[in-house]
């Protein structure tokens, strides 16, 4: 069964853009703080859900700088700074460090979808929350388009997709953020957990994990990740070392399906 399914695009016009989003507030780009983040005339500071920019160091002590980190901040200065905009809703509102969360557009004579910009320029990555899962399968598909052509981030090796059946090559990379290729091997349930394994040793393989309140956002879904036994996927999300290298997947979204068992 297919968790989400990835179709090649262009870029959309603003109009034909994610359905079911709820109109928030408006203003006019004063600053960009970085690759993903805005500040209004207003002092709304907004955080462009959906996507992952390269992290500067802002001053953080010890912070090592992703690379193209800067151009990714040029390339937002150029499509917003001192335009006006609106942020739409279409799941959680505020985040922890009270920052507005949506998608942003462009109002002005030249309309733009924000996020969808940005990542078909190849500046940012598909980035989504379980509260914020809105417009993903319109942003993985110009996602897609991007790393194919080698635009932007997808030049530089840091970015790199990695293959599910070297566990060895995520040496070094704990706490990164990483985008994952490879046939699931074993679907499996134990503990109220769904694990999808990429090798025959659970100990050193790498591992996807499918946690409780996942699992619930998949069977609303109609999604059994289960059946993704046999399958090529594509993950995404934050990895960790616990026997062997792992992503813990927290929704649907996280996963694409390239190729069914």
């Amino acid at each position: 069964m297919a968790v989400a399914t990835v179709v090649l695009a262009m870029p959309m016009s603003p109009a034909a853009a994610c359905e079911d989003l709820v109109d928030g507030p408006k203003g006019v780009v004063a600053s960009v703080t970085d690759g993903d983040t805005v500040v209004l005339d207003n002092g709304l500071v907004i955080r462009l859900i959906g996507t992952q920019a390269p992290k500067l160091a802002l001053g953080r002590e010890d912070f090592a700088e992703w690379p193209k980190a800067d151009a990714a901040k040029v390339a937002l200065e150029a499509l917003v700074l001192g335009q006006p905009v609106r942020v739409r809703h279409g799941g959680e509102r505020i985040d922890r460090h009270g920052r507005t969360l949506g998608q942003l557009f462009v109002t002005g004579a030249t309309e733009a979808w924000v996020q969808q910009q940005m990542i078909a320029a190849g500046w940012a990555r598909v980035y989504s929350f379980p509260d914020n899962r809105a417009c993903v399968t319109q942003l993985l598909a110009v996602e897609t388009q991007a790393r194919l052509d080698k635009l932007g981030i997808w030049a530089d090796p840091y970015y790199l997709v990695r293959r599910a059946d070297r566990p060895d090559d995520f040496a070094g990379r704990q706490g990164y953020y990483e985008l994952v290729e490879g046939r699931v091997l074993l679907a499996e349930k134990a503990q109220g957990r769904v694990y999808l394994n990429f090798g025959r040793s659970w100990k050193s393989d790498f591992t996807a994990v499918i946690d409780k309140a996942a699992l619930g956002l998949f069977s609303k879904g109609g999604l059994d990740p289960l059946k993704l036994e046999g399958a090529l996927i594509r993950i995404r999300g934050w990895v960790d070392e616990n026997d062997g290298p792992r992503v813990e997947i927290t929704h649907p979204e996280q996963i694409e399906v390239l190729r069914a068992p």
